[in-house]
């Protein structure tokens, strides 16, 4: 057995059987248990747009393990704070997916949420994630504004309510998500490697690659795909704090990869992480949530940055504050001007940005 498995092409439902069936991973389940499926459904855009797990890669995991004779099958999300779980199912193709093959949506953000104490956190977790068998993780390798990469571990924070996302990032945001994955543990990953965004986590600048990546260690799965974007695994400090607490280890010369088709292999540009720390220095950034941050990055990256050198101040640290003149999302109220909502919408930043004196 190996580590990882990679597959190239345009097919994914094909693809994405051959990974299952190479890799053994019918010993992983049996009939008559409950089966959790996570994609990454973090905002209402089509997975053409580099952000959400495409529907057909579910699909052929449906499809997998109905053959084992498992008929207890949900798939599971919360989206993003201030994104609709619902929509996304729809924009994203999974309420069809669901109907089609008589399996559960669930919106996590509607589930009982218990307690578990893991790592030194005390965490509210979903209890469907809880309670399930199995849980088959299916995220989409992209980039990260704040942690450079989202992949495996950072998928399962749409098994907390949105109240636990905001406090992640009052926490610092890798020890969190470290401790949440102890807390639970997928059988097996799937990422979906077929167009994601290598820079932006809410998506807009796609990238195609055509892959799918298998494999069952979530940390050895993440830090293999970092390489793929630039980045030393002990970069990303989720992925360095996961290993540290033993969870996992980093992807080296000893990794077993079995790739197939490599003909069919596509190459592609690494991000432009240097750009997006150029526009992080018109940032203040206290505790800010990842979806805030990302649109007010991308939408600088849009707009151009402060011809004056201004800053933007963000994030629910300046809660009850004036921390200047300019700031994005409610909880910078506080300054002279500020793009609203929770999160902001892109337009009224970019509004505010551009009707900057």
């Amino acid at each position: 057995m190996a580590d990882i498995y990679i597959n190239n092409g345009d097919e994914l439902f094909a693809m994405t059987r051959e990974l299952l069936d190479a890799s053994g991973a019918a010993r992983l389940f049996a009939a008559g248990q409950c089966v959790l499926v996570k994609p990454n459904l973090v905002v209402e855009k089509p997975p053409s747009e580099g952000a959400t797990t495409h529907p057909e890669i579910v699909e052929a995991i449906i499809v997998f393990l109905r053959e084992l004779g498992v008929t207890d099958i949900v798939i599971a999300e919360g989206s993003g704070v201030g994104n609709d779980t619902t929509r996304a199912f729809s924009v994203c193709g999974y309420d069809r997916l669901a109907s089609g093959y008589g399996v559960r949506l669930l919106n996590t953000q509607k589930d009982e949420v218990r307690t578990v104490e893991v790592a030194g956190h005390s965490l509210g977790i979903c209890a469907a994630a809880l309670d399930a068998d199995a849980i088959v993780n299916v995220p989409v390798l992209k980039g990260h504004c704040q942690t450079w990469l989202t992949c495996c571990l950072k998928n399962l924070k749409g098994l907390i309510p949105d109240r636990e996302k905001r406090r992640y990032h009052t926490l610092g945001i890798h020890d969190p998500v470290a401790a949440l994955n102890m807390a639970v543990r997928p059988q097996l990953h799937v990422v979906d490697a077929v167009c994601g965004d290598r820079t932006y986590e809410e998506g807009g600048t796609p990238v195609q690659t055509d892959q799918i990546l298998l494999g069952f260690d979530a940390a050895l799965i993440d830090s293999y795909a970092a390489t793929l974007l630039g980045y030393a695994p002990e970069e990303i400090g989720y992925l360095k704090r996961v290993c540290e607490l033993g969870y996992g280890q980093y992807a080296d010369d000893s990794t077993e990869i079995v790739e197939f088709h490599k003909d069919r292999r596509r190459t592609a540009e690494l991000p432009n992480r240097d750009r997006v720390r150029q526009l992080a220095r018109h940032v203040d950034a206290d505790e800010a949530c990842s979806i805030c941050y990302a649109l007010l990055i991308s939408s600088l990256n849009r707009a151009g940055t402060p011809k004056h050198g201004e800053i933007i101040h963000i994030g629910q640290g300046f809660r009850g504050k004036k921390p200047g003149r300019y700031g994005s999302g409610d909880c910078c109220r506080g300054c002279d001007t500020y793009a609203p909502g929770c999160p902001p919408k892109s337009k009224d930043i970019i509004a505010m940005l551009r009707g900057m004196e």
